[in-house]
């Protein structure tokens, strides 16, 4: 889940309690989770179980849970037993052993039901340090209103969508083909990764040697396209999760909205006005004819190495959303998750759902071939900080218009050096 869309649609806090458990009754899981709409899926499995029961808070949405996480793990104690983790900041947990590897209390059963890529965003190997639950899959939102409007056509390639975007431009001087936001690291990385950058060579197993390769050619590619459609005034600039944002969502200012699977979701919120006037398509190729898909968020649970129960936390980060259809209705219909789990995936409740505000269009039959053609992608151990310099550093070349691909150089360089500072035998 992005944090960008669980602000945005952000649940009520549950209870706390002890996690404890006597021999008399049901073990009690602590559960930290931001969710939207969580606490009737955790009403729901306490129903339906009676040998564990989970006792949730919501302490914080992303960096806010995970600094009191870390907070509790290094004082040995107040972390709870299973805690929602965003992707992209499992391997900074792991890496200093506070996730159990839940693959000896029998989750690698579960393995057949992702997809190669979602899996090993939380594995090595036999060892499994959190359970996926919701993704990302990347795809291009688009008011047909617009289209229509000046006969634009819905652009295969990213050649073909600055091409829409110059007639846009003509036609509407001061509309935009999109908004760019250099605010979002995960945004931006979600595109270097559709187009086949891998800034990170990194697995548990091979720590401490890490490969870094943040200014390769294709994420060199990426930003000058990028650095072009803003200098030709064909895409804005506007931060994500703001305002401005969200009134040019609503105004028609931005004919697309590069999306994510819990996208559709999102948009809904922050632009009810605009309903029925949106339609879904694919991210548009660098290659006519490819397949080529990124991701922007996704998280899992996991088990910290705080619990007393490992066998009870790892079912209750297996069960709690799993393959139960009850509670993915909750979690489709409520808190606008894109599953990971392919049975609900392939579930025609989710694939073939019509979306009022998408004209009645089955948006995840565009979102799931996505999802199931995304690439592997590695992850390091220091997210926070890559995330932090990646959009320092592209805000300053946006404001100061200074070359694009050049940041990233930048960014590899200061990665680099905190990677060798921590520790890490850094190659390139």
């Amino acid at each position: 889940m992005a944090v960008v869309a669980a602000g945005a649609l952000m649940a009520g806090c549950g209870g706390s309690g002890d996690g404890g458990g006597t021999s008399d009754g049901p073990v009690k899981i602590k559960v930290w989770a931001w969710y939207p709409s969580f606490k009737p899926v955790v009403d729901l499995f306490n129903k339906t179980h009676t040998d564990v029961q989970i006792e949730w808070t919501n302490a914080g949405t992303g960096q806010d849970q995970y600094t009191k996480l870390q907070t509790a793990l290094k004082a040995g104690k107040g972390a709870p037993d299973v805690v929602m983790i965003e992707f992209q900041e499992v391997p900074t947990f792991q890496l200093t052993k506070h996730l159990v590897d839940m693959g000896k209390y029998g989750a690698n059963a579960a393995k057949g039901n992702y997809v190669d890529w979602a899996w090993k965003q939380v594995s090595a190997g036999d060892k499994v340090y959190a359970i996926p639950v919701d993704a990302g899959p990347m795809a291009m939102l688009y008011r047909k209103d617009i289209f229509d409007k000046y006969k634009l056509t819905v652009p295969k390639t990213w050649a073909e969508f600055k091409e829409q975007a110059q007639k846009l431009k003509k036609a509407s001087p001061g509309s935009f083909m999109t908004d760019f936001g250099a605010n979002d690291g995960g945004f931006m990385t979600g595109l270097l990764w559709q187009a086949g950058a891998h800034p990170f060579d990194y697995t548990s197993a091979k720590a401490p040697n890490i490969g870094l390769s943040i200014n390769g050619p294709q994420a060199k590619q990426t930003m000058a396209y990028w650095q072009d459609m803003v200098g030709s005034g064909l895409a804005d600039t506007t931060a994500f999760a703001t305002t401005d944002f969200y009134t040019g969502l609503t105004t028609g200012k931005y004919a697309t909205y590069l999306a994510a699977g819990w996208g559709p979701g999102y948009l809904a919120s922050v632009a009810k006005k605009t309903e029925g006037k949106w339609r879904a398509a694919p991210l548009p190729q660098w290659t006519a004819g490819a397949n080529a898909q990124g991701d922007w968020g996704g998280s899992a649970f996991a088990v910290t190495d705080q619990t007393e129960h490992p066998k009870e936390a790892t079912k209750v980060a297996m069960e709690i959303f799993g393959t139960n259809k009850d509670a993915w209705r909750i979690g489709i219909d409520q808190a606008f998750l894109f599953p990971t789990v392919t049975p609900i995936l392939d579930w025609d409740y989710f694939r073939g759902k019509e979306y009022d505000f998408f004209g009645g269009q089955k948006v995840n039959e565009v979102f799931v071939p996505a999802y199931n053609a995304i690439g592997e992608f590695h992850w390091s151990p220091f997210n926070s900080y890559y995330f932090s310099q990646l959009t320092t550093a592209m805000n300053q070349a946006v404001e100061k218009k200074t070359p694009w691909p050049a940041a990233l150089d930048t960014v590899q360089q200061n990665v680099s050096k905190y990677a060798s500072q921590q520790g890490f035998k850094v190659a390139p």
